[in-house]
């Protein structure tokens, strides 16, 4: 039996999912044929043609990247699974007879995130389809205050009203204070990719806080974890998030049950 699947994105020659699909294909006697279809690299890109284009192909689904996971929850629209159907993001599109919308980054964030045991204010910047996903999961783990920023404000306050409290969109002029005196940063923007440098928070700012998490994870070591590393705060990579995303992903793709004890060792080899 053979996986077919592949990956849609903006600058995603760097991913490790394949490379991650075929360990787990190789643990349950499957091959894999997987595509990327990188937009960066095409003068026009339609999102609803292409995956059509893809069920046609006899693809088994097709994985979701910035910046088009709000598109694929569109796609999907009453095909999202009833777990993450609220979130209004997907990042996992599963054909077959219907179509069927997951969104293996809020389920695997809260299997990265539970070795964390503080629940205090949190500052999020970002307010994309990444967001969506891991500003739902904090408030599921029991986050009581989580301030949301984005250089777009609408976008942060649409954020906010989706989640619902204790989620708020906050100015750039309470960013200061509201990260000074927060337990935890997230970082849900591309930047600190190799293509987007820079780090998200002022590293100034970085201290007194508990934890930190970025959802970068090419590289690990983005300058916002770094600064964050170096202030003695707790951190959480993007790529601890890629293991349990890339786990819960393949599950989604085949239908088995994965032995993550057995499955994220392996994957700590893919480690950038």
């Amino acid at each position: 039996m053979t996986l077919r699947a592949g990956l849609i994105g903006s600058h995603i020659s760097r991913t490790r999912l394949p490379a991650a699909l075929e360990i787990m294909c190789d643990a349950h006697g499957l091959s894999l044929a997987f595509e990327l279809i990188d937009t960066a690299e095409l003068a026009a890109f339609d999102f609803d043609a292409t995956v059509h284009g893809l069920t046609n192909r006899g693809w088994n689904g097709v994985t979701v990247t910035h910046p088009y996971k709000t598109n694929a929850a569109r796609y999907a629209e009453d095909g999202m699974h009833p777990d993450v159907a609220h979130l209004g993001a997907c990042n996992t599109l599963i054909f077959g007879d219907y179509l069927i919308g997951y969104n293996t980054d809020y389920t695997g964030f809260m299997a990265a995130f539970v070795r964390v045991e503080d629940r205090g204010p949190v500052v999020m910047v970002g307010a994309g389809g990444v967001a969506r996903s891991i500003g739902s999961a904090l408030v599921a783990l029991g986050v009581k205050d989580l301030a949301i920023y984005d250089t777009d404000t609408l976008r942060a306050k649409d954020l906010a009203f989706s989640i619902g409290p204790p989620a708020r969109a906050i100015p750039v002029s309470a960013l200061h204070d509201t990260v000074r005196t927060a337990s935890g940063l997230v970082n849900a923007t591309p930047v600190g990719m190799v293509e987007y440098p820079g780090s998200a928070f002022d590293p100034t700012l970085i201290g007194g806080q508990v934890w930190a998490f970025d959802a970068v994870y090419t590289p690990t070591d983005t300058a916002f974890l770094n600064a964050s590393q170096a202030a003695g705060l707790e951190c959480v990579t993007g790529f601890d998030l890629f293991r349990h995303m890339a786990i819960r992903s393949f599950a989604a793709y085949t239908g088995f049950a994965v032995d993550a004890d057995d499955i994220l060792p392996k994957l700590e080899a893919l480690r950038p």
